[in-house]
């Protein structure tokens, strides 16, 4: 009992010392930021021309000169040494799906052979990593090399610890030579001008003092916490962040005894330890608890603009894992890492404020703010309706494949929820008049709304967990997007259908009101005509339900349930004209997007099925074949002794079912292997993808079967895989 599985057991049971880091019981507000070179921090180190000039192109986008660079420069690195740093970085988030960085240190030499600690605009402002070593879906050859990190002022810089270094992060984008986009930030970006642009422009019919609207993001992040010695025992776990195989234990959350149940005090030691971390670098935590599934467990922010709330959850999801070694534990952010149980998400609340303190999704208390209120609300819900694949694209991947419509996850149907009340408001709003609203009809429709939406609050609209896109109050809740994703791709996506959806809208609106319709009339047609042409996309019930698939089916609604075909919404002609005309993406950069995910996707599998083949040889089978051939001996042994066969026919039987097992898994090994082989001669990325979806992965399936009856029958210190009795309850 030598193997890995047993020392980690033996670990947990002699009940080893765990390595704790020094948690304070400093107030959270006294450690708050501590770490980030917030407002407060550039107005005591930089010079008035400096912080105003850092301030405006925060807010606005504006260019700092390059005089005022060196200065905030200087004062970044004041503070920052101040602080016991050395080194700096430009952190940036690649179509990796984690962030990078390159440390460089302030420390150079001078032409005399003096050294000193330099930091000035041209470091701070531009940096050049290596573009074509990063996902670049064919823009950068390998020998064409040169790309940019660029500085985003309008996400603070901060300080990572690690170990004992400090490095001052300046957050920035990552563009090609030729300036293409081959991250997730420039694009977050752009479709944030853009819905800003888009949004104001119809606020000004209800309110000239709006100058911006913000999109804000909460994330509620999902995930596993599992002891380190037992993931390490687990080859899938060590390289894929998930099980490949593992029959599900006799409990597992059938009790609902987790769910917002006491925390287990490990994991409650290392929850402290990384809401610490995160406190010191901004990142407002306000919630934690356990989730369904044993050993699941879920923390959420305060809303923050959704840059920087984007920003902030990458971040998180560094830090929690760098947090979790001080503990000897393991996070797992995968989608699905266990069968049988709930898979993990990352709700996205997603909602839009103007600089004039307005919630544009929340009701409010008067005819004008009502109406302001539907504007919006209606409009994301066409947005919705006419992007759905789109929208579903924006949160497609291998791991999320494994999630989506099983165990509480919502289905790969793209649908709104909105609850009864709000319902009954637009179905008033939709059927009142028949032809043409009246001066009278104005009059009647908003004293009806103002009398029916300010009894909206948050409690009387239901939750409904099934729904992949819910209104829950003041927000829509994006619940589709998975637990291991960049928030920045579904929130470009939600950003850019909206703002193309509030442009049409007014295109509508100011062409009834140069016929000479009254506005308010106007904008209450034009939403007449989107309440009604976007009913498809509205379902208040059962998302799980077959009957809603066939429902959907039928209302014309995709069900994409994998990935390779979920992504072709990428490239169709109408999210081309989408991202071209507002700018989001060229059409380089778009192919080269839709390439890159195809590519991921074909990794991910390739990766999966090569640990798959490999668990299956090297452990899975030799302690089956190890088993069956005590069986046999002890088969031979009762035979020497003169017993009848019916005194060992259970041995037998075991024996057959134990080959039959061992062969399953043997041809479906070397039919996967083929498979493999086969996809990957051809060039054509998305057929590769289509053939790693449709006969690579079809594998999976039967090796796991034949591999989880085996561990049924296997005598226990012969497995050598931690079961899921182990890794989901030994903590």
């Amino acid at each position: 009992m030598s193997t890995l599985r047993f020392q980690a057991l033996e670990a947990l049971a002699n009940g080893e010392e765990k390595k704790i880091s020094g948690y304070s019981e400093k107030k959270i507000t006294h450690m708050f930021a501590s770490n980030v070179f917030t407002t407060r921090a550039q107005r005591e180190y930089l010079s008035d021309e400096a912080y105003k000039s850092l301030s405006n192109s925060a807010k606005t986008g504006s260019k700092i000169e390059r005089r005022l660079a060196d200065q905030v420069a200087a004062g970044m690195k004041a503070w920052a040494e101040e602080r016991g740093v050395t080194h700096f970085t430009h952190w940036f988030q690649p179509l990796t799906g984690t962030t990078a960085e390159k440390h460089d240190s302030f420390f150079t030499i001078k032409s005399d052979g003096s050294a000193i600690e330099l930091f000035d605009g041209d470091a701070l402002i531009q940096q050049e990593p290596d573009a074509s070593s990063f996902p670049n879906g064919g823009i950068r050859a390998t020998f064409e090399a040169r790309g940019y990190t660029a500085w985003d002022p309008s996400s603070p810089a901060f300080i990572i610890e690690a170990g004992h270094g400090k490095t001052l992060c300046i957050p920035t984008i990552f563009i090609a030579y030729n300036g293409e986009s081959l991250d997730n930030k420039a694009p977050l970006l752009k479709s944030i001008g853009a819905l800003d642009k888009a949004a104001v422009d119809v606020c000004h019919y209800f309110d000239k003092n709006v100058s911006k609207v913000t999109a804000t993001l909460g994330w509620e992040q999902e995930y596993f916490v599992i002891d380190e010695g037992l993931a390490n025992a687990r080859p899938d776990l060590v390289m894929c962040g998930r099980t490949l195989v593992g029959h599900a234990p006799a409990k597992g959350q059938q009790l609902e005894d987790h769910y917002f149940g006491s925390i287990p005090e490990r994991v409650y030691a290392f929850m402290q330890d990384f809401e610490q971390e995160s406190y010191k670098l901004g990142i407002p935590l306000r919630t934690r608890h356990n989730e369904v599934a044993p050993c699941q467990f879920e923390c959420a922010p305060i809303f923050e603009e959704v840059n920087i709330a984007v920003d902030h959850n990458t971040l998180l999801m560094d830090v929690m894992a760098k947090v979790a070694k001080r503990h000897k534990l393991r996070v797992l952010l995968h989608e699905k890492p266990f069968a049988g149980v709930n898979g993990s998400g990352k709700h996205n609340n997603w909602s839009l404020a103007t600089d004039t303190g307005v919630n544009l999704l929340s009701p409010g208390k008067t005819p004008r703010t009502n109406l302001m209120f539907l504007t919006f609300f209606v409009n994301t819900i066409k947005a919705v309706h006419d992007y759905d694949d789109l929208l579903r694209a924006s949160i497609a991947s291998a791991n999320n494949d494994h999630r989506l419509g099983a165990n509480e996850a919502p289905p790969a149907i793209m649908s709104v929820y909105i609850g009864k009340y709000l319902t009954e408001v637009l179905n008033e709003v939709e059927t009142r008049v028949k032809e043409k609203f009246s001066e009278q009809d104005e009059v009647i429709l908003k004293l009806d709304i103002h009398k029916q939406i300010p009894e909206l609050l948050m409690d009387n609209t239901d939750r409904n967990r099934t729904s992949p896109f819910a209104f829950t109050g003041n927000k829509f809740e994006f619940r589709a997007v998975g637990s291991s994703a960049n928030c920045a791709a579904p929130m470009t996506v939600l950003n850019t259908i909206m703002a193309e959806t509030l442009k049409k809208f007014k295109i509508e609106v100011d062409a009834l009101i140069e016929k000479g319709e009254k506005k308010e009339i106007a904008i209450l047609q034009v939403l007449r005509s989107y309440i009604s042409g976007s009913k498809r996309i509205r379902f208040e019930g059962d998302n799980y339900s077959d009957e809603w698939a066939a429902e959907a089916k039928e209302r014309g609604l995709n069900n994409f349930k994998t990935t390779p075909a979920a992504l072709d919404a990428y490239v169709s002609e109408s999210a081309k004209e989408l991202f071209y005309t507002n700018n989001i993406f060229s059409k380089v950069e778009l192919e080269a997007r839709h390439e890159i995910m195809l590519e991921d996707y074909v990794k991910r599998v390739q990766i999966e099925a090569r640990i798959l083949g490999y668990i299956a040889t090297n452990h899975i089978l030799p302690a089956a074949i190890s088993y069956q051939n005590r069986l046999i001996e002890n088969i031979k042994g009762l035979k020497e002794v003169g017993l009848p066969e019916s005194s060992y026919k259970a041995q037998l039987n075991l024996v057959s079912v134990i080959s039959k097992h061992i062969q399953s898994i043997n041809d479906n090994v070397e039919a996967m292997i083929e498979a493999r082989k086969s996809a990957n001669n051809t060039d054509d990325m998305h057929k590769r993808a289509a053939m790693y979806c449709d006969n690579v992965k079809t594998y999976f399936d039967e090796i796991r079967y034949a591999s989880d009856k085996l561990e049924l029958i296997v005598e226990d210190k012969l497995w050598p895989l931690p079961k899921f009795r182990e890794l989901l309850y030994i903590r």
